[in-house]
């Protein structure tokens, strides 16, 4: 018999073992009590011990660390307080689009060696936002002189793109912890706990090996030495840097970020996981804010005291947000985004139009500090699915934007990236400079 066969032996027979535990405590009780997972329980039953499991994971053995390289292995508690941050109980799991989802970069040395590829369900934002920081690293931290920056400076070779990835990577991390600490977690060989009956096992989570940094580079070094385990196929990369990014936070953190309009960082639509405001807001500013406003309202519209203030954006942000929703804006329920998301110390911005994840960006940093340049600039869109980078030009000196369209369409006078970008600047006229516009 194969490895891979006595492997697939030892996953049915242990999954067959847990099934039968499962079973027989359900016809020991009197009733089958009812998971509502978006509420917490008053009573949670204790997890039993911890205890090594044979391996059972589809994660390539090359992936999976040896439990003498150090680190802290998960405990109960905090398998489910991640299922619960993460998904409001402990019974929802991942499912096969979250999992197959990595950080892979196109062909290198080409005119794209700069981009990710990107899925289109619910992992997206996460992967545009780490697409966001590759390219201000590329652009204005490896290149540090102004001079001859173009697209050009993003054409790199492959141990430039997995540098960019970990730089990007552990700045997330590194903002997450307040920029003290940093925790990155990976997979090891051993089991660390064993499920109980409202835990659904999924044969990842319960065999992290979380390790804390408390030195900025010393987090870079650790994830570009060990870069495979975010962007080789089967690694779950997308879901080791989301675990990461909430180990770094800390759930207590977490829970304080958050007020009465959210408990917890994922919902279900049409079947997938997608991410909330506050996640997006966690990845971009390193606090899990559900709003995109500037500070905390304490006061309702009606001028009374909010028993539970809402909670905005609290600093300016290396890595902007621009936001529109056509059909948010023809209800009069668009969120407006404040200052501090759409003015940033970079000029890259992660777009959300109409509820996909897209990145814009310009090549000129000053454009956000010398008001002259904002009469006249270019600005490149890349939405992470074509192999194409858009680049439009952006007018806030001319007649009105409204006057100079000739469609009787609202949809092709008013293409919704362009409004995107009048959200940040307002009434500016774009040139697509022979793009034919998408909606």
């Amino acid at each position: 018999m194969s490895s891979e066969q006595q492997e697939g032996a030892e996953l049915q027979q242990i999954l067959a073992q847990v099934s039968e535990l499962q079973e027989r405590r359900l016809q020991s009780q009197q009733h089958i009590r009812l998971l509502d997972v978006g509420k917490e329980e008053e009573q949670e039953e204790a997890a039993p011990p911890c205890r090594s499991l044979p391996q059972l994971c589809s994660i390539p053995r090359r992936l999976v660390i040896s439990p003498g390289l150090g680190g802290a292995p998960v405990t109960p508690q905090l398998t489910e307080s991640l299922r619960r941050i993460l998904f409001g109980g402990t019974f929802h799991v991942f499912n096969y689009e979250w999992r197959k989802s990595v950080f892979q970069f196109r062909e290198s040395d080409s005119e794209f060696s700069y981009a990710l590829e990107t899925d289109r369900g619910g992992t997206r934002p996460i992967q545009m936002v780490v697409q966001a920081r590759v390219i201000k690293h590329l652009l204005f931290v490896r290149q540090s002189s102004s001079e001859g920056r173009t697209l050009q400076s993003l054409c790199v070779g492959p141990r430039d793109q997995e540098r960019a990835l970990a730089v990007a990577l552990s700045d997330s991390l590194w903002l997450a912890g307040q920029e003290v600490s940093a925790t990155v977690t990976l997979v090891t060989e051993d089991y660390c706990i064993t499920p109980h009956l409202d835990y659904k096992l999924d044969n990842f989570t319960e065999r992290l090996q979380l390790f804390t940094f408390n030195n900025k580079d010393d987090v870079r070094k650790f994830i570009f030495d060990r870069i495979q385990c975010f962007t080789d196929e089967g690694s779950h990369g997308v879901i080791l840097f989301l675990y990461s990014l909430i180990c770094s936070r800390t759930v207590d953190r977490l829970k304080e970020d958050l007020d009465s309009t959210t408990s917890h960082l994922l919902y279900l639509s049409l079947g997938n996981f997608v991410c909330r405001q506050a996640l997006l807001n966690l990845l971009l500013t390193g606090r899990a804010s559900p709003n995109v406003f500037n500070g905390t309202v304490n006061f309702g519209e009606d001028g009374r005291p909010l028993e539970h203030p809402l909670q905005g954006v609290m600093s300016r942000s290396d890595v902007g947000y621009l936001h529109w929703s056509r059909e948010q804006m023809e209800r009069g329920r668009l969120p407006p985004v404040g200052s501090m998301l759409k003015t940033p110390r970079f000029p890259v911005w992660l777009c959300s139009i109409n509820n996909s994840h897209s990145v814009l960006f310009s090549v000129n940093r000053s454009l956000l500090s010398d008001w002259k340049m904002e009469h006249l600039f270019h600005l490149f869109y890349y939405n992470g699915q074509t192999n194409q980078t858009t680049r439009l030009t952006v007018d806030t000196h001319s007649h009105h934007w409204e006057a100079s369209s000739s469609h009787s369409d609202p949809e092709k006078r008013f293409p919704s990236l362009e409004m995107t970008i009048r959200t940040k600047w307002d009434g500016a006229a774009i040139d697509w400079n022979s793009t034919v516009p998408f909606y």
